[in-house]
């Protein structure tokens, strides 16, 4: 199995959103409503606004499988300068429990401590035991419970996770 992780360019966008809705709609019936998955796919995998996030120094970096691809992440700085946030990390359903979700992490990583990041950020649905437990077993550690307002009606019931990153050498 060959995997590389790359930078996506515009082009890719439309195919990460494709598999966004396949992730999403496998994964979060039963930690969230049907409703607030179609919602907040609409919301964050427009491709418009994808673009708009990459004009803004969003990273979006896509996993191949033997050329396909399979999961993607993104990420940013955050409103501290320190801090990289992890906006985005998926793997496709049938790709998961390989190791393809912590090499992906690994790169974000990588990416944020060579330019100087010292910490990591993410949120996670507090009912995404699985991805609590991933994000745990990779260093992170729960900052804080947030709950978040996002319009429709919905709110994101979440931890705020934070891993210290290594300094570049």
């Amino acid at each position: 199995m060959q995997v590389v992780v790359e930078r996506a360019r515009a082009e890719h966008l439309s195919e990460i959103a494709s598999l966004a809705a396949v992730i999403w709609r496998a994964h979060y019936p039963g930690i969230i409503t049907p409703a607030q998955i179609d919602y907040m796919l609409a919301r964050m995998y427009d491709v418009t606004v994808m673009r708009r996030e990459v004009e803004t120094g969003v990273a979006y970096d896509r996993l191949l499988v033997n050329g396909t691809l399979r999961g993607f992440a993104s990420y940013g700085p955050a409103s501290d300068a320190r801090i990289t946030k992890l906006h985005k990390l998926y793997i496709h359903p049938d790709f998961q429990r390989h190791g393809l979700g912590g090499k992906l992490l690994r790169h974000v990583e990588s990416v944020a401590s060579s330019r100087g990041f010292t910490q990591l950020v993410l949120a996670v649905n507090k009912r995404n035991e699985t991805a609590i437990a991933a994000y745990r077993k990779n260093g992170f550690t729960i900052r804080e419970a947030v709950v978040t307002d996002i319009g429709g009606g919905f709110v994101m019931d979440d931890y705020v996770m934070v891993k210290s990153l290594p300094t570049p050498d």
